[in-house]
């Protein structure tokens, strides 16, 4: 399988209070400008490799016997095809940025061996490689180079660059007077229309409003789709699931998920919360309930009845109950309650099965089950909690709040109740509405003077 990116067991090691390598004297400094070139022609050729120089850690040992020692990663290893956008999420501290880094060539692994297909462009923090001094202009020009883009290359690109970033008035001001919005946009672009073979972005959609997030969204949604590979570490997991084919999480420097962007999302905000998308009490007596019913188990499966963590925003979600009723004789009303994770409820939906309504129920085992269509629920966490009472005489037989949780996750692809509108949506319900459309040509106007009565 041809590979852009290939990474075999990637190590960083950090020793507390020491500094990496730099150039301590002005000749030191005049020296590496003067060879910058050529490692740029190296590091920006279209196949390079390289390795760590250590082999063997035992990573455990080490910290155990030099408490200044910090592994930021530790033996990541994976593959990204060419034209895959890949999404790189965990907490903060987990190695992100530092595996960016590496592959940006900007830091050397301590362990380990990678190789990239393709011109790099990077932005792994706000105005990075840009010089204060230098105008927005020239700052462009100068990142182009960096890059390893002629001076042609960049003027043609040039005007397209500096309207995507919405700068034009303050473009021939120096960068120092520029905002932190300002820089990240300029800088987003520059990186974004050199045409790269591969895009590394380090939680760029963090600074900057709404608008700019969604040209972002829509530049590397492009980019993906003309065969490019993207690199994209955010906390936005919207923007993830939204962005994203593949992704990884990673937890204390390792790869601990992997997979599609989606599912690995969902385990990760599931782990967060502490809840997944599927629970049974398998003890009786410690299970939700009492002496006449008792919760058994829930979970979300899709419509082949299969858990999942996270669903696509289009498709239909299968909510199931199972419970015992011990004392037969009962009018049960098993309901669920639906929330977003404002905790703002959505919806709560009671059992209106025929076969049971205003039947009591004898001794046994049930399984209740409800089906959500899709194109109705919100993208984002959704916590589901569980509830059964009885009628005549009333009483709740048990109770269990935010039983599960899953995510639901939206797309760019136009044919759900988004559209083609990419910012973000609020409300805890987005259903897929019928539209309609009357058309008159030339100037004429749609006739509204008539009152329904009369239509």
């Amino acid at each position: 399988m041809e590979t852009a990116i290939k990474v075999d067991n990637i190590s960083k090691r950090y020793r507390i209070g020491v500094k990496e390598k730099r150039h301590d004297t002005v000749g030191g400094e005049i020296l590496h400008m003067l060879i910058s070139p050529f490692h740029n022609f190296r590091k920006y050729r279209s196949l390079y490799r390289f390795k760590g120089g250590v082999e063997g850690i035992d990573f455990d040992a080490e910290e155990q016997a030099s408490p200044d020692i910090i592994w930021a990663l530790k033996d990541v290893s994976f593959q990204v095809p060419p034209g895959e956008v890949l999404g790189l999420i965990g907490r903060n501290g987990a190695g992100k940025s530092t595996l960016l880094k590496i592959l940006a060539r900007i830091t050397d692994p301590t362990t380990g061996y990678a190789e990239i297909q393709g011109r790099i462009s990077s932005l792994l923090e706000v105005g990075t490689g840009f010089h204060p001094e230098l105008t927005g202009r020239d700052n462009v020009f100068l990142n182009g180079t960096i890059l390893g883009m002629k001076k042609r290359e960049i003027e043609e690109k040039f005007d397209e660059i500096v309207h995507f970033s919405g700068v034009e008035r303050f473009i021939d001001t120096p960068v120092k007077r520029y905002s932190s919005g300002m820089k990240v946009r300029l800088a987003f672009s520059v990186a974004a229309h050199l045409e790269p073979e591969l895009l590394i972005i380090d939680e760029v959609l963090a600074v900057g409003d709404a608008d700019f997030q969604a040209k972002c969204l829509n530049k590397m949604e492009r980019i993906g789709q003309e065969g490019r590979t993207v690199l994209f570490v955010s906390h936005n997991m919207a923007a993830v699931t939204r962005l994203c084919s593949k992704a990884l999480l990673l937890e204390g420097g390792r790869v601990v998920n992997s997979g599609s962007a989606h599912e690995v999302v969902g385990a990760y905000l599931n782990s967060n919360l502490g809840v997944t998308s599927a629970r049974r009490w398998a003890d009786p007596e410690k299970a939700p309930g009492n002496a006449v019913v008792r919760l058994r188990g829930v979970r979300a499966c899709d419509e082949k009845r299969v858990v999942r963590e996270a669903f696509d925003i289009r498709k239909p979600i299968r909510l199931e109950m199972s419970f015992d009723v011990y004392a037969s004789g009962r009018l049960l009303l098993p309901h669920f309650t639906v929330k977003n994770s404002e905790g703002v409820c959505a919806f709560i939906t009671v059992d209106q099965d025929p076969e049971w309504r205003r039947r009591p129920r004898p001794a046994g085992t049930y399984v209740s089950t409800v089906m959500i269509p899709g194109n109705l629920l919100s993208e984002g966490m959704v916590y589901i909690s569980v509830y059964c009472i009885a009628l005549n005489p009333d009483g709740m037989m048990f109770g269990e709040r935010n039983a599960i949780a899953f995510n639901v996750y939206d797309n760019l692809e136009g044919d759900s109740a988004r559209g083609d509108y990419a910012k973000d949506i609020g409300g805890v319900v987005r259903p897929l509405l019928k539209w309609t459309t009357e058309y008159r040509p030339g100037g004429e106007r749609a006739d509204f003077s008539r009152t329904a009565t009369e239509g």
